[in-house]
């Protein structure tokens, strides 16, 4: 395998061998080590993949592709309009990729079934070695099917068929986390506001909300949840109509950060101080609303970029031919900022 030689090579066509040399290593430790195998220590990858940098090495892909039947590409199929969710996944991905010089094409299907058809024959066409299909909302999607010719991984939305493999949020537990953080504040009259009701994920974070404050003892502030719409317009409305049910709320978790911030609206409105009244949380760690609001807002992140990195795994996993099924589920985290507690 040759590859263009840099200048300080005087035009000379550099060589694996040369590189290897170079590591001071085998010339088939160094083919491993460029082609992202499992079977080379971390070290000596780092110092094969300098001295290939040094030398301005480049293996010719269309020849790695031919001896190893692979191209070194992997599509990345997405629903996501805006890119709020697929954005921070593909940045995952492509840093698990990138230690194996794979090249990530990422097609929008903008929610159109006919699309997505189309980018995945596109995609197929390019003999891609593999394919992570991530959903615009965390929410059930039709699984692309058992015949196609390459591994898929579902992520954030997982497949209707068990068959398949899909990384998804803990949604559930992320509700728990939410409610035991503002209980740990010595919260006990805890209100939750969210979003549209037919979202699997609002329903799952308000189960997790409710079976914490049961194991407390405890029951919602304003005696429900308050579902409506994923918006700041929302989390004013809601946060009025809790206020006159029950004016002795102390904490409120808002599924999302936009809604938190609709909320903290009101409440500032009515003069309540946010946190020592009330404390508020929200969902998602959308630095732009949650950084930025009056205060800070202590939100739920979901770790896409953890399961875009664990999806591309899987999916290095299943081209290796090791592919697993089911649903695979990934705990958020916690962001504390002064709008609960001050930040310590």
């Amino acid at each position: 395998m040759k590859a263009s030689g840099s200048a300080g090579n005087a035009g000379r066509i550099v060589t694996l061998r040369d590189v290897a040399k170079l590591a001071g290593v085998s010339v088939a430790t160094a083919s491993k080590a460029l082609n992202g195998q499992p079977q080379v220590r971390a070290e000596t990858r780092t110092r094969v993949l300098a001295a290939a940098e040094q030398l301005s090495f480049f293996p010719n892909a269309l020849a790695q592709g031919l001896i190893g039947q692979r191209t070194g590409t992997v599509g990345l199929l997405t629903s996501d309009l805006e890119g709020r969710f697929s954005i921070p996944i593909l940045m995952g991905a492509e840093d698990a990729f990138g230690s194996g010089q794979t090249s990530v094409f990422l097609c929008d299907a903008r929610g159109d079934a006919i699309r997505e058809r189309h980018h995945l024959r596109a995609l197929l066409s390019r003999r891609v070695d593999g394919l992570i299909v991530v959903g615009a909302r965390p929410d059930t999607r039709p699984s692309l099917g058992r015949d196609l010719p390459v591994p898929v991984v579902y992520a954030y939305a997982p497949s209707d068929d068990p068959a398949d493999l899909s990384l998804v949020t803990d949604n559930v537990g992320a509700g728990r986390m939410a409610t035991g953080h503002l209980l740990d504040c010595g919260r006990r009259r805890i209100a939750h506001i969210t979003g549209d009701p037919a979202y699997g994920a609002a329903q799952d974070r308000a189960k997790g909300t409710l079976d914490r404050l049961a194991e407390e003892g405890l029951e919602l502030a304003g005696g429900q949840v308050w579902f409506g719409m994923w918006s700041e317009a929302w989390g004013r409305g809601a946060t009025r109509m809790l206020l006159r049910r029950s004016p002795d709320v102390d904490a409120i978790f808002a599924g999302s950060d936009e809604i938190a911030r609709g909320v903290l609206d009101v409440l500032h409105q009515e003069g309540i101080d946010v946190p020592s009244q009330v404390a508020v949380m929200g969902f998602d760690n959308w630095a732009i609303l949650a950084a930025n609001a009056r205060p800070p807002l202590t939100t739920i992140d979901m770790n896409l970029e953890l399961l875009g990195r664990l999806a591309a795994q899987r999916l290095f996993a299943a081209i290796d031919g090791t592919l697993g099924s089911g649903v695979e589920s990934i705990a958020c985290r916690l962001v504390t900022r002064d709008s609960t507690a001050p930040v310590g």
